[in-house]
């Protein structure tokens, strides 16, 4: 090993230079990274800059540029520490070789602008390289051109992957961004390149850079970037590129100010797109993801516009339910929750969203619908329509039975059906077989922690019994007169124990109103 790199110090001439570097190329083309680190250390790198400096012989070039990619196989502390000796004075000669290469006037340059970018991917790869490596004069303008330099797939890829590892820093994202023709470059790579792995990478620079707040606002005024992110979340067939893409746009959709932008996109294809990832994509990441998206989107401003898209409420409501991973219901169902706080009853996608909800309320994640009926039953605007809603009902006398319930889920169904029942209009209807059942079991748990759901129970029997016609029926129910009996006496000890003194007590009246209804 110090024998070659000895000679490449000591070579003199054409045919002596070419003898050395042969011999280094054979001592180095190995895959042993504890030796490639030995190399390093030696100075080898240091020794082939100064070779490559001196010569302008093309078959001596793309040797050299093969033996320093050899060498920087090695690990990436030495890679580190061998970048900061040797950075400055090799980066600029091999972007300069680089540019030489493609523009066709060297022997072989398809080898030499593979080996070159994969020495460029050595120290991309290094996490503390990365913010020096991109200020380097002239190296973003090399990585732009990788959309428009004739260059083979598999170097296209690595360009990428370059690309893709400096955008993976925080202090990179802005610059690449705004680099002169960098974008466009991603873009035409993402929409148009027949590879793969080039397309992917792509996407995971898309998403990186909009992980950055100072690029999602420039970066969702970009027609053609929204489109593309569209197009890869929908029709790519890799995996990893989809995921990308889809999380580029839950990325840019947590800027407030981009969010009206997105729904209104190409007359809601965002939508579809996140609507479509969410419901069938078969890589539940972006299912995951896609979700996450819906929920930065909802706000006062988008709830109309992404409740009137048609099926979307439904589709999550259904994956809330039905996905086959858990974390994705999860997602789904705080999606259609924060969808929901800002849909209100004047708007027409307000059936569509109660319908979404009951369908919700019949899956394991059925804590979200809970919150979400008690928050709208408060609203007098809105008891009249849920109450008669198909379905709303019987969705929350369920949740109050549910054995994937908790205490606070029941809670607020019966709290929900508690302010129900402070609508006149809703009294007559109500004092049905499905709300009484419901309330009979609220007002019949045991425990401290389903105190709040008895006393609901309880104050909607009374709501429901100040309509004289219902109490005859209340009376007859089943259950219905212990229950209430079982209230007045737990009402009575806590009288006699001046606990909560202040309280209503309202369990005695209820029941000496529906016994004289008998």
């Amino acid at each position: 090993m110090k024998t070659a790199i000895d000679d490449l110090n000591k070579a003199i001439g054409h045919d002596g230079r070419i003898a050395a570097i042969t011999n280094a190329c054979e001592e180095f083309d190995h895959w042993d990274e504890n030796r490639h680190n030995l190399e390093l250390k030696l100075g080898t790198a240091s020794v082939l800059s100064l070779v490559l400096s001196m010569t302008d012989d093309d078959d001596e070039i793309r040797m050299v540029c093969a033996a320093l990619e050899m060498v920087f196989r090695a690990s990436q502390d030495v890679v580190k520490s061998s970048f900061f000796l040797v950075g400055s004075a090799v980066v600029p000669l091999l972007l300069r070789l680089l540019e030489r290469s493609e523009s066709g006037n060297m022997r072989n340059a398809d080898v030499s602008i593979m080996n070159i970018s994969k020495v460029l991917l050595y120290f991309s790869r290094v996490q503390q390289i990365r913010i020096p490596l991109a200020r380097h004069q002239g190296l973003l303008s090399a990585l732009t051109r990788v959309a428009t330099s004739i260059l083979n797939a598999d170097s296209r890829v690595v360009r990428m992957r370059v690309i893709a590892n400096l955008a993976n820093a925080d202090e990179n994202k802005v610059i690449m961004y705004e680099h002169t023709g960098f974008i466009g470059s991603v873009l035409r790579v993402a929409n148009l390149d027949l590879a793969d792995n080039a397309r992917e990478y792509a996407s995971a620079v898309l998403m990186d850079l909009a992980s950055a707040p100072l690029n999602q606002a420039p970066m969702a005024r970009n027609d053609k970037l929204l489109a593309t992110l569209v197009k890869l979340c929908v029709i790519d067939d890799i995996p990893e590129t989809r995921e990308y893409a889809v999380t580029a746009l839950q990325n840019l959709a947590f800027a407030k100010e981009n969010r009206k932008r997105l729904t209104t996109f190409g007359a809601g294809v965002v939508l579809e797109a996140l609507k479509k990832t969410v419901s069938s994509d078969p890589n539940y990441r972006a299912r995951r993801r896609a979700a996450g998206a819906l929920t930065n989107l909802a706000c006062d401003e988008t709830a109309q516009r992404i409740g009137s898209h048609r099926g979307l409420l439904n589709v999550l409501s259904v994956v809330s339910m039905k996905d086959g991973n858990e974390d994705v219901q999860r997602r789904a169902a705080l999606a259609l929750t924060k969808i929901a706080s800002s849909i209100t009853v004047s708007m027409q996608c307000h059936a569509q969203l109660l319908d979404a909800l009951v369908v919700s309320a019949s899956g394991k994640n059925l804590s979200s619908a809970a919150v979400v009926f008690r928050a709208k039953a408060k609203n007098l605007q809105n008891r009249s329509c849920m109450a008669r809603h198909s379905g709303c009902i019987e969705a929350l006398a369920k949740i109050t039975s549910s054995h994937h319930a908790r205490s606070k889920d029941k809670e607020n169904a019966m709290r929900a059906m508690m302010h129900l029942t402070n609508d006149d209009s809703n009294k007559k209807m109500m004092a049905c077989k499905t709300v009484l059942d419901a309330l009979v079991k609220g007002a019949s748990m045991n425990g401290q922690e389903n105190e709040n759901t008895r006393d609901s129970a309880i104050t909607a029997m009374e709501r429901l019994a100040t309509e004289s016609s219902n109490r005859k029926l209340m009376a007859r129910h089943e259950g219905l007169l212990v229950a209430i009996a079982k209230a007045t006496e737990r009402e009575a000890k806590a009288e006699k124990k001046a606990i909560d003194k202040g309280q209503e007590r309202l369990a005695k009246p209820l029941l000496m109103s529906l016994l004289l209804a008998m």
